[in-house]
């Protein structure tokens, strides 16, 4: 048997283990990533399965590739739209909240571990950072779900707060071996770091967004793999030059995420197994690294280096970063114990063994142990934490599933498999009652086991499948109508339309609007030819309780379509134009 044969047999055996962990840690409220680490330990030298693995190149190698690959997964998933809003105090938390974290530590690792005050700043620099990976991870597997805004804030914060601890681990190990002379060097390292890695991150990003709806590829399947090679060619051209790869493949991500793409969901699908894939390979690749015996050495100050981690400077760098932002002291509370460490320190951990420091093997040791406290103490809590400080919110429901349109590659149109419940307003309806946005036609339902054909007066039941053809720009208002049971809408202008036949009463039941002073019965053909009279011509518009319609068809004197915005608040548009 050739020594590929015996890795390959190695690596699957780990890979299917650490899978199936997955499944088990989320029964038992464990996170997940905690058994990725066990199963490696048990499979390294002092396990059960007797790997001799200290090659700490080669864990470098792989932990740095699998880091570019989720940094670059977390970019396509990121939402400007819901970023946007808490863009000022994340980046605080990345920037300024990794220093004051890495100085606190570093201070506390100085005196507990007697190491230099340079070696304590880089093990605080190491471990200054948390994994966006092991903070959603968690929140995932537990069922948490947080408003919006706190959500955003650990998002934002968790994945581009990378470049600034590779920077202060870099530099720190720079001063140590004498590569870095001083403050002034520092500071012009840390300038090219951010400005080439965030230049060509957006280049890149744009250039791909540009490119990837107009080449024709041969199959769906090669989409993927081809934003892929954009993202690893941002990272490493940026490394050549000098910059932090961690920042470009990150905004890349967001750039080409944020755009229109073909095979969208292929695309995502793919990145997200391939996360999967480069997390599990890589706490499983640390567990193999890790030994036991060593952890227990060092277990006593490691725990007090945690837990001045986690009770004094998390707290003290969320508290400075974010106390202009009128966050309650709940929500304070809440995201400094949502930091947890995670995958990202390990990794820039086995940096001072490539460089042979000294306490190298002492500050890898520790990090391991103190990300192990941080992911089981704060990542078990966490649900706890977020009941205590009344933020957990209810389950949402479920939202509609996409399904690739793969065969038609650039159509402006989703197909949307929607699960009736039994309290949503479309239970018990016909099809023809149902007031759907114009662009939204029912394909098909699926009731057990059986498909329905969709006519006119086929009633819709509890635990239907509904699939739906959709366009984009009505997609928002189908989901409002079907997922959140008529919550109110809040477009802000952002028009879709509706048949003019849809009543007063349909508006609310789907869309949660309502029409001050007129008869749930009445139709908004019969609303506007009401209301405008005379002035009744396409364009024409009339507002009412900070809802716009405006005719957007007329046929033989009645109009047939209808667009609804709705206001900011505080506008008014007034009656007719």
């Amino acid at each position: 048997m050739f020594t590929i044969d015996r890795l390959l047999l190695v690596a699957a055996l780990l890979l299917i283990v650490g899978i199936a962990s997955s499944g088990f840690s989320s029964r038992v409220g464990l996170p997940g990533l905690v058994l990725f680490i066990v199963v490696g330990m048990l499979a390294g030298s002092e396990g059960i399965g007797r790997i001799a693995f200290e090659n700490y190149t080669i864990a470098h190698g792989i932990g740095t590739v699998s880091l570019a690959i989720i940094l670059f997964d977390g970019g396509l998933r990121t939402s400007l739209a819901s970023v946007r809003p808490v863009v000022r105090p994340a980046l605080l938390l990345a920037t300024v909240g990794v220093v004051l974290t890495a100085v606190i530590t570093g201070f506390a690792a100085h005196a507990i571990l007697d190491l230099s005050l340079l070696e304590g700043m880089l093990l605080g620099g190491v471990i200054a950072s948390t994994d966006a990976a092991a903070v959603f991870a968690i929140l995932r597997n537990s069922g948490l779900f947080l408003p919006d805004r706190i959500s955003a804030v650990l998002e934002a914060e968790s994945a581009s707060n990378d470049p600034m601890a590779v920077f202060l681990t870099v530099g720190m190990i720079g001063l140590l071996t004498g590569a870095v002379e001083g403050g002034p060097a520092l500071g012009l390292l840390f300038f090219q770091q951010m400005v080439i890695g965030g230049v060509i991150g957006l280049a890149s990003g744009m250039l791909m967004a540009r490119v990837l709806p107009h080449i024709d590829l041969a199959t769906a399947a090669l989409y993927p793999l081809f934003t892929l090679g954009g993202g690893l060619l941002a990272f490493g051209v940026t490394a050549l030059l000098g910059g932090s790869g961690f920042l470009a493949v990150y905004i890349a991500g967001i750039v080409i995420g944020n755009a229109e793409l073909p095979s969208r969901r292929g695309i995502l699908l793919f990145h997200d197994g391939l996360a999967w894939l480069s997390q599990i390979g890589m706490f499983v690749l640390m567990g193999l690294v890790a030994f036991p015996s060593r952890l227990l050495q060092v277990a006593m100050p490691a725990l007090m280096i945690a837990l001045v981690l986690m009770l004094v400077a998390r707290p003290i760098a969320v508290l400075v970063c974010l106390a202009a932002y009128r966050f309650s002291g709940r929500e304070l509370a809440f995201i400094s114990w949502a930091g947890v460490r995670g995958a990202v320190p390990i990794v820039l951990a086995t940096y001072p063994l490539l460089f042979g420091l000294p306490q190298a093997h002492l500050i890898f040791n520790v990090v391991f142990f103190v990300v192990l406290v941080s992911v089981l103490a704060q990542g078990w809590s966490l649900p706890l934490v977020a009941s205590l400080t009344r933020l957990r919110l209810p389950t949402p429901p479920s939202p509609g599933v996409s399904l690739e349109l793969a065969s038609i590659k650039h159509i402006d149109a989703d197909i949307v498999d929607y699960t009736v419940n039994a309290d949503s307003a479309l239970t018990g309806r016909s099809l023809r009652e149902l007031a759907l946005p114009e662009g939204a036609v029912v394909a098909m339902i699926s009731r057990g086991s059986r498909v329905i054909p969709p006519r006119g007066n086929t009633r819709v039941e509890s635990g239907d499948h509904l699939f739906i053809v959709v366009s984009k720009q009505s997609r928002a208002a189908l989901d409002k109508a079907f997922v959140e049971g008529g919550a109110a809408l809040r477009y802000e202008l952002v028009e879709f339309a509706l048949s003019a036949a849809a009543t007063v009463a349909d508006l609310r039941r789907y869309y949660g609007l309502t029409l001050a002073g007129l008869g749930d019965d009445v139709t908004l053909d019969a609303a506007l030819r009401e209301r405008l009279g005379s002035e009744l011509a396409v364009g024409s518009t009339f507002e009412s309780g900070g809802v716009l319609l405006r005719v957007r068809e007329v046929h033989a004197g009645r109009i047939t379509s209808v667009g609804i915005a709705v206001l900011p608040q505080g506008s008014s548009e007034g009656d007719g134009d």
